[in-house]
Order: C-alpha cells, then sequence, then structure tokens
C-alpha cells in the first residue's frame, strides 16, 4: 500500500494569502515553495501516527521521490514518475507516505500540480506502479448527482464513467480534479471515492464499457470559480484572436467559454471569454498590456458569474437536451449569458445570484431527485 495525502484544511488557503498579501502578481516559482509546504508537514505527521500504530512508514517529497514536471508553476504537469526506490521500499515491508500536489522540473525547482493536484498525484503513481486500484478518500462519500447541499434529493452514483467524471470535474463538480480523471482515462486506473469519515460504499469511475444502461444525463454541475471578460468592438480581422489567446497562454491563463459576435457592418467584433476568478486581475493586466496593438474600444470583466452544466453519456443519443436546460432556466427567468457544448456536456453562463435556483430547477427537470 502506498499513502498520497494532501494539506490539511484551510493550510493551502493560509499560504495562498501569505502570497497574496505580499504581491497578488507573485513569482509563480516561489508561490509553489511556499504552498507545498503544506502537504509536507501532512506527509511528516501521517507517517509518524503510522510508526506510532506499530506500521513501518515513512515520508517522501516530490523531489525525493522525483514526479518530474514542466516547468508551468502552480499547474505543472507530471511528465514521469520515478518508482525504484519506492519498489525497493515496498520489498522490505514499508509504507510510503508521498506528499501529494507537487513534483520538481529539471532544473530542480519545486512546482504544484494546481488545486486539488494529490489527486493527480494518487492516480500518476497508481499508474507508474500499475496498482489495482486507486482509492481518493474525500470529505464526500461518492459523487452524487448535484451538489448535496443545494439539492437535498441528489443521489449518489454507484458507477460513473471517466468521461462523465472528467466533464464534471472540469465544470465545476470538487470530488475529483481533471487532470486526475484524464490520467486515469488514459492509463486504465480504475478509481473509487469514499469518504474519509464514513465506512460505507462509494462510487467507482470505470470505463464505459462497464456502464450497464447510461441516463441522459447523470449529472448537474456549478462552478463559482468564473469571471468574464468582455472586449469590446475589436477590429475583426485575421489574427486578432490569436493576438488575444497566445499572450493569455504564455501567461498560463487557461480561457474557457468564447463567444464572438461581429457587428452589423462586419468590421468589428464583441469578444466575450471567461477564466478563473484567480486569474482575474492577471488577465485584465495582460489584456491592457496589449492596447497598442489589439485595437479595442472598451474592456469589461464581471466576477459575478457562475457556470452551470448538465452532463451524460446518454446525450449521445438522445435529442432535446439542450433545449430542455434552455426553457427549465427562462421558466425561472434566469437569462443566458453564455453557451458551450461537448459531446456529453451543455454549459451556460448565468448571474451568480440565481445559482441554487437554476441547479435545483434543472435537477428536477431531467428526473435527477431522489424518490
Amino acid at each position: 500500500m502506498v499513502v498520497v495525502v494532501s494539506a490539511m484544511a484551510g493550510v493551502t488557503n493560509r499560504l495562498v494569502r501569505y502570497a497574496n498579501e505580499i504581491n497578488p502578481l507573485h513569482d509563480a516559482r516561489e508561490y509553489d515553495v511556499i504552498v507545498a509546504s503544506g502537504e509536507q508537514i501532512t506527509a511528516g505527521l501521517t507517517a509518524m501516527a503510522l510508526q506510532e500504530l506499530g506500521v513501518p512508514a515513512r515520508s517522501w517529497l516530490g523531489w525525493q521521490i522525483r514526479f518530474q514536471t514542466d516547468d508551468a508553476h502552480s499547474k505543472a504537469r507530471i511528465s514521469g514518475v520515478e518508482t525504484e526506490r519506492l519498489f525497493e521500499r515496498l520489498g522490505d515491508g514499508e509504507v510510503p507516505v508521498i506528499a501529494g500536489f507537487q513534483g520538481v522540473t529539471g532544473a530542480n525547482r519545486v512546482t504544484t500540480l494546481g488545486r486539488g493536484g494529490s489527486d493527480t498525484t494518487a492516480v500518476a503513481l497508481a499508474a507508474a506502479l500499475r496498482a489495482d486500484r486507486c482509492d481518493i478518500y474525500t470529505d464526500v462519500d461518492g459523487v452524487y448527482t448535484t451538489d448535496p447541499r443545494i439539492v437535498a434529493k441528489a443521489r449518489k452514483l454507484a458507477t460513473i464513467t471517466f468521461e462523465e467524471m472528467l466533464e464534471m470535474a472540469s465544470v465545476g463538480a470538487k470530488v475529483l480534479q481533471t487532470r486526475a480523471v484524464e490520467l486515469a482515462m488514459k492509463y486504465g486506473v480504475r478509481l473509487q471515492v469514499l469518504s474519509s469519515f464514513d465506512d460505507v460504499p462509494g462510487t467507482f469511475v470505470v470505463g464505459e464499457e462497464e456502464v450497464l444502461e447510461h441516463e441522459q444525463v447523470n449529472g448537474i454541475t456549478y462552478s463559482r470559480d468564473e469571471a468574464k471578460i468582455t472586449l469590446l468592438r475589436v477590429a475583426d480581422r485575421p489574427g486578432v484572436a490569436a493576438g488575444i489567446f497566445g499572450p493569455l497562454a504564455e501567461a498560463n491563463i487557461n480561457v474557457d467559454m468564447i463567444v464572438q459576435n461581429i457587428s452589423p457592418q462586419g468590421d468589428t467584433t464583441d469578444l466575450t471569454f471567461t477564466v478563473g476568478k484567480a486569474d482575474l486581475e492577471r488577465t485584465v493586466a495582460v489584456i491592457r498590456d496589449l492596447r497598442d496593438r489589439i485595437d479595442y474600444a472598451d474592456l469589461r470583466y464581471d466576477p459575478n458569474v457562475v457556470k452551470v452544466s448538465v452532463i451524460g453519456v446518454g446525450m449521445r443519443s438522445h435529442a432535446g437536451i439542450a433545449l430542455r436546460m434552455f426553457r427549465t432556466l427562462a421558466e425561472k427567468g434566469i437569462n443566458i449569458q453564455v453557451i458551450s457544448t461537448s459531446e456529453i456536456k451543455v454549459s451556460v453562463l448565468i448571474e451568480e445570484a440565481y445559482t441554487e435556483l437554476a441547479v435545483r430547477a434543472l435537477h428536477s427537470a431531467y428526473g435527477l431527485d431522489a424518490v
């Protein structure tokens, strides 16, 4: 058995606050050094607790096991895991306790994998060790059709496909990190989501072939971690979009929903897109620095938005899913600002004040309420 730990509740938020108080536009390399310390503390304490119980255990940090990553600090991606030392320790009967969320670049700089990155560490390690299963113990006892704190009739799912879990994680469900699910799907790592506090069955995340019958919609998710950016009257010419989104990519800012409206005259366009709330200040700074290169009339932004999504593998074979979503929101007087879709997902951007009303209405509209 190998254990991967994350920081204790509230610790990472406190470390992030320390960094932001010094400089909101901080050096990402130093930011990683600061926030990675939370997992180091937990790994040491967990190893000590196991030793106290008579279990031979030893803590290991990301640079000791060597989770090799790229140099995209605060959002690094794992490129390799050196497991030779782990196999030696396992052969000696030791339980390795690994600090999640962290890795190291080729230049020996500490990196972090993004919030929830300990999940990604665990899945990458399970793949590298060819483990039978990767159990993720968290503060919920499985994956639900929506947030039970908002909808009392939310149902726990016995199984969910990798694709559905990937979409749910990418649009707001905090149960698993998106990249952890991506890795699990790529390498066929069987996942189980379980409660850290209650000894009850969890939810298995499996390949689509293991699910006998697919529901039209399996879940309703929401993400408050959204901010909307609008550039008004941008010159409508080839290369403008690349001129905007290229510098954002270079700044490691992920852009999500994008919509473009051409003016009646056809010479300008309004461009709207969303970024994570934590990236709003940096995004605005990057766009303002582009003013001399990108001709736009005005820059507006709104952090008071939320993305609501309906998800289900069964959407591939059923028509009218999006129509039901739009009609349900219209009946509740909720205006849709941006729409995006994929093969098994429809997402809309709405005013944050309507979050709970929208989630409850959609959960009922798709027949997901527990009887």
